[in-house]
């Protein structure tokens, strides 16, 4: 499966971005799908996940109340609405898949993830 993630850009702090992410030759319905980021001379993060049968989310405690992923079966595309956004957000964002239903515990690992799409730069001004 090949993941493309769109959407970033430059927003002030508390402002709002949504990124998406869409898949091409498999259905998001298959993956678990995650959204990862990293910063420079950081380690990747997780940000948050939705899990493929029965479509349950998890999230980092940094983005818990703040962010919401979210999946569009019709367009197969997995969404991270992204509100309140602070500085600390600022980062390139990767969407990812597993092939497989991924535990609380496990879902948050980017190890369990085969599939990479390319980042999308977010920026928070302050």
């Amino acid at each position: 499966v090949q993941l493309q993630a769109f959407g970033g850009g430059l927003v002030q702090a508390g402002g709002s971005l949504r990124l998406s992410c869409s898949a091409s030759g498999r259905t998001f319905s298959d993956y678990t799908t995650g959204w990862f980021r990293q910063v420079p001379g950081k380690e990747r993060e997780f940000v948050a996940g939705i899990r493929r049968a029965d479509a349950m989310t998890n999230y980092a405690v940094s983005v818990k109340g703040r962010f919401t992923i979210s999946r569009d079966r019709a367009k197969n595309t997995v969404y991270l609405q992204m509100n309140s956004l602070k500085g600390e957000d600022t980062a390139v964002y990767h969407c990812a898949a597993a092939p497989r239903g991924l535990i609380q515990s496990t879902i948050s690992s980017a190890n369990e993830y085969d599939y990479w799409g390319q980042g999308t730069q977010v920026t928070v001004s302050s």
